[in-house]
């Protein structure tokens, strides 16, 4: 029997389109073959490459959940060629997919642990994938708490799952906005989300921590988890921006002893450390 193609793409039909922010769209996506949707299969934290073809390829997450079957999602900000001709699609129109790629979150080695998500502006839909991944399984974790923050209200994602995550009980969620970026409707925080962070002071004890967010974010937010006593075995992040092919044949993506698409795009601080000062 001969091997699948890994060059090949799924043909996706572009379901729904939702408007997040300024530029930023989430697109839900179903397989056009029936056979290739019951066979598909992906984990929490792994990534796709995204086309409209004719036009290259760009590489997003897979921001929607594996434990919601039968469609893919992912949230893109319109930058360039590819992602411009993406946001022009409309609904009915065909993408391709290609993937999944990379590593994963250990979700099985986290059961009974308490979970910290830190995120700003486009960089919760990579968490987006796990958060919904781990509120599907709520039994198996213990508290979980989202911190997450944008420059302005507008610029905050997954506005109706922000109310949603808001009003359970078993999830607490910390929203905030850039000094100057609130709206006089807005009810949650003001200040940068490391100082957030700091105010909110969590407990490292049997707890993960997961940041993803502009690289001056995760800089600021490094040393707040080390005050409280979060190792870096125990602090997780995802390098997807770093990638291009998907399945290091290209080196794009080389850094260090690692490559990006296939020894992540999920790393733990630990590992990050050992990259070159440069990084």
């Amino acid at each position: 029997m001969a091997e699948p193609n890994i060059y090949k793409p799924y043909l996706m039909r572009l379901e729904k389109i939702t408007e997040e922010a300024p530029g930023v769209k989430t697109f839900r996506l179903l397989f056009q073959n029936e056979e290739e949707s019951k066979n598909f299969s992906f984990q929490a934290g792994q990534f796709g490459e995204y086309s409209v073809l004719g036009e290259g390829e760009s590489t997003f997450c897979i921001a929607s959940s594996p434990t919601r079957k039968g469609y893919l999602e992912c949230t893109f900000r319109q930058m360039g060629r590819v992602t411009t001709a993406l946001a022009n699609r409309e609904v009915g129109d065909t993408i391709a997919f290609r993937g999944p790629y990379g590593n994963t979150f250990p979700l099985e080695e986290w059961f009974g642990k308490n979970l910290l998500y830190i995120a700003g502006g486009i960089a919760l839909p990579p968490l987006r994938c796990v958060i919904w991944n781990t509120l599907d399984l709520r039994d198996r974790y213990q508290n979980i708490t989202i911190l997450y923050g944008a420059r302005t209200v507008a610029d905050l994602v997954y506005k109706h799952e922000l109310e949603e995550w808001e009003k359970r009980g078993d999830v607490k969620l910390l929203t905030t906005v850039d000094p100057g970026g609130e709206t006089p409707e807005w009810k949650g925080q003001i200040g940068f989300v490391p100082a957030i962070l700091e105010k909110e002071a969590p407990a490292s004890d049997n707890t993960i921590a997961l940041v993803c967010g502009p690289p001056i974010m995760i800089k600021l937010t490094l040393p707040v988890l080390k005050k409280f006593g979060f190792t870096p075995e125990n602090t997780f992040t995802t390098l997807e921006n770093r990638m291009k092919c998907g399945l290091g044949k290209c080196g794009r993506c080389n850094v260090g002893k690692y490559y990006v698409c296939k020894d992540g795009p999920v790393f733990t601080l630990a590992q990050l450390n050992e990259l070159p000062p440069e990084y």
